[in-house]
């Protein structure tokens, strides 16, 4: 038999999740993330990347010569899955370490010829990935996300947006 208070805690609980399922920022973006990443990870499978190293090889191209940490800095990955998406593209040979730049404690990284046309053969499939990801996210969506986007590369006074 429930007593009073476990009742009370069993409705007010099922309150609180039902308020979480219905308005949590947090499942919805990551949703919108997961269905963007998929529409671009569609796109750009034939060229044998998926979307992080896609992301991953444009952001080291935009920052040039880039350290491990800066690049962590701009895309707001964590070590881990940095090291596991640098590892793929360093072996696929689209990245090499750069010696004697920097600052001799770091190994700049730089993109090959291999990498960049790469990234030029990829552009019709990544501005198909763009079109469908538009026409999902809409006029008003994808203002949005740009603007958020911005927001979160200024508070942070990265040198530009991935």
């Amino acid at each position: 038999m429930q007593s009073d208070s476990q009742t009370l805690n069993r409705v007010v609980g099922e309150d609180v999740v039902a308020e979480i399922g219905s308005t949590c920022l947090l499942m919805r973006t990551r949703l919108i993330s997961r269905v963007i990443a998929g529409i671009y990870d569609e796109q750009l499978r034939p060229f044998g990347i998926g979307a992080a190293q896609f992301v991953l090889l444009v952001a080291i191209y935009k920052m040039e010569p880039a350290t491990r940490a800066a690049i962590g800095r701009v895309l707001h990955q964590d070590r881990s899955i940095l090291t596991r998406n640098l590892k793929l593209i360093i072996s696929e040979g689209w990245v090499v370490e750069k010696q004697g730049l920097g600052d001799g404690r770091s190994r700049p990284l730089v993109l090959t010829s291999a990498a960049k046309d790469l990234l030029r053969r990829a552009e019709p499939a990544w501005k198909s990935a763009q079109s469908q990801a538009k026409a999902l996210l809409g006029k008003n969506g994808v203002i949005a996300v740009t603007e958020i986007a911005n927001r979160i590369m200024d508070a942070a006074h990265l040198p530009f947006s991935p």
